[in-house]
């Protein structure tokens, strides 16, 4: 989940009921979903049971209907996440932000007896509530955020479940009697959709091994791709495999979707980062997590000094880029991010001549570049009557936020076709445009 920083991002991803995604062995095909960002008219696309629109902000949400009769909520997608939860309401109020149980005939609670209440994957073990003997579960988050309800079961769907030819999955999810979100401009979502490797995870709960999306640097056409493909030759994709620890460490996410980070590159500049500082060390701190759930990318101390002292020399030349600790030391934006540059008021920092940070994995490589690598501070401004913009580099410092690993957000996926191979144990990463992508692959958009 984000750090602070790390306001919720807010995409409608479409989809369909997760139960057919396995489905697509020998004869069947995949589920091939299309996202939107445009206001579109009602009648102006047809309405087909596996699409649905998409509105890309700082967040992924996906849109499920959940209980009998469905219920349309709306659920941040998070691969850093393991159990899927909704904020239930006690009664009808609220209904667009809430999930209402007592309002569906398929909800179940999950007894302190059941083996789901006994989960170790959990940060937090579910806890058994005396009088009620129902499982209680307890969330929080590297940004202070946090939930509390019960551990309960429903069926969840999108779209037409019987024209998709299979029906819901039922599921266990936390129905959360409170949640607090630190962030002031909390997204109106009524949960958080779990997509890790844990077995109470929405993923492992549907037998889904293999699923893929595709991120729109603009809030534009995104694609949503559910079970098994061979993609298309215009998508090519380079792999790195899925690391595991030979034995279980203390500081370990084993449920996470690790991989290895091998190197650092500037530019044309390799950083010489010692292979230490980006392994995971004998406690199992310092692994590196792909994560949809949180918006930009996060660094441990040196290998982020590092990248920070070669970006700065790589940037001092370019006139309009003024590096913000020149005048002001010890800036840091949502207290992560503090290679930060002050900008002329009306102008964009010269992305074209920014040079790309490359994060260097075995088999395979993220290339950031351009409008990806300088994100504008809302509300800051410097210099006479508030005429210099603020922005900063949107890779953050980790040791600050406090967290104990690397972390790849959604912000530097963009335009990036990412793969999460269970099968084989592996991520798939390919450059591409969304929504050239969204087009090749026959999507009505």
């Amino acid at each position: 989940m984000p750090p602070q920083l790390v306001l919720c991002l807010l995409l409608v991803l479409l989809a369909v009921p997760w139960s057919s995604c396995e489905a697509a062995t020998a004869g069947t095909k995949p589920l091939l979903l299309s996202l939107r960002a445009r206001q579109m008219p009602a009648r102006a696309l047809p309405r087909q049971p596996s699409k649905l629109r998409f509105h890309h902000n700082v967040s992924l949400t996906v849109s499920l209907a959940v209980g009998t009769p469905p219920q349309n909520v709306t659920m941040v997608l998070d691969t850093g996440s393991e159990l899927s939860w909704l904020l239930c309401a006690p009664s009808s109020r609220n209904a667009t932000t809430t999930f209402r149980p007592r309002a569906s005939a398929s909800f179940a609670a999950v007894p302190c007896a059941s083996a789901q209440c006994r989960s170790r994957d959990l940060p937090s073990p579910p806890a058994c509530d005396g009088a009620s003997r129902r499982c209680q579960v307890s969330l929080s988050y590297a940004d202070g955020s946090s939930s509390d309800g019960a551990l309960a079961t429903d069926v969840f769907a999108v779209g037409s479940s019987a024209a998709a030819g299979a029906p819901p999955v039922r599921a266990a999810f936390g129905c959360m009697s409170s949640a607090f979100d630190s962030s002031p401009d909390g997204v109106a979502s009524a949960g958080l959709l779990g997509m890790n490797r844990g077995a109470l995870s929405f993923v492992s709960q549907a037998s889904t091994r293999r699923f893929s999306y595709c991120i729109s640097d603009r809030d534009d056409a995104g694609v949503l791709l559910l079970g098994h493909s061979d993609l298309p030759t215009f998508l090519p994709l380079n792999y790195t495999p899925l690391y595991q620890p030979a034995r279980p460490l203390p500081y370990f996410d084993r449920v996470a979707y690790s991989v290895q980070l091998l190197g650092i590159r500037v530019g044309a500049k390799h950083l010489p980062i010692p292979a230490s500082v980006l392994a995971p060390d004998h406690t199992g701190a310092g692994q590196t997590m792909v994560d949809s759930g949180t918006q930009f990318t996060f660094l441990l101390g040196d290998a982020y000094a590092a990248v920070k002292a070669e970006f700065l020399r790589q940037t001092r030349p370019l006139p309009l880029l003024r590096p913000l600790d020149d005048q002001e030391p010890g800036f840091a934006f949502q207290e992560a991010f503090d290679t930060c540059f002050r900008v002329p008021r009306g102008r964009a920092p010269p992305a074209a001549r920014l040079p790309r940070v490359t994060l260097l994995f075995n088999g395979a490589e993220m290339a950031v570049g351009g409008d990806r690598l300088l994100y504008k501070v809302p509300g800051e401004r410097r210099g006479r009557g508030g005429g210099d913009a603020v922005w900063c580099l949107t890779f953050g410092n980790a040791d600050l936020v406090p967290i104990m690993a690397y972390v790849i957000g959604h912000h530097h996926q963009m335009n990036l076709w990412v793969e999460y191979d269970l099968e084989r144990g592996r991520v798939g990463l390919g450059p591409v445009r969304c929504d050239v992508a969204s087009e090749r692959l026959g999507l009505m958009l």
